[in-house]
């Protein structure tokens, strides 16, 4: 072997062959992003997402190691999941255990930024600049003409 040699397979290797599979719609009702990696117990993720929760007990994502799938807010996306392999327990993360929320919102209609007639009644504006000043130089009040620095007496 040569250092930095990289060695390949011949036939290509096939995931998770012989696993049972499942497709699911799944529909983000949340307000942000989500994110679920490739190895997370699906019905454990986020409860923004909508989906049959029941209907995937023992399934994660069909995706490389390491991998994830984004769902963007207000978007459904169609999802291939595999069974888990070994015993088909996830220890750690239990969020079905806890009641959480619920997430749903009202759609909102999507308009392009420029769109004529589509400015917001109360633009966004930021607040104006704070002023500072970085110096070694004592700081003089001018009303009185003195300084923050302590003054030294005569003869020291």
């Amino acid at each position: 072997m040569i250092p930095g040699e990289v060695r390949v397979r011949e036939s290509p290797l096939t995931l998770n062959s012989g696993r049972e599979r499942r497709s699911l719609v799944v529909v983000n009702d949340g307000d942000r992003p989500i994110q679920i990696g490739s190895h997370l117990h699906f019905p454990d993720a986020n409860p923004a997402l909508s989906f049959d929760r029941d209907a995937v007990q023992g399934f994660r994502l069909d995706a490389p190691a390491g991998t994830s799938v984004r769902f963007e807010p207000g978007v459904s996306r169609t999802v291939e999941l595999v069974a888990l392999g070994g015993n088909q327990h996830v220890p750690g993360l239990r969020i079905r255990e806890r009641s959480m929320p619920a997430h749903a919102r009202e759609p909102r209609t999507i308009v392009p930024f420029g769109t004529p007639g589509a400015e917001p009644a109360h633009p966004v504006t930021a607040s104006p600049p704070a002023r500072a000043r970085v110096t070694d130089e004592a700081l003089h009040d001018d009303s009185t003409g003195q300084s923050d620095q302590p003054q030294r007496e005569e003869g020291q």
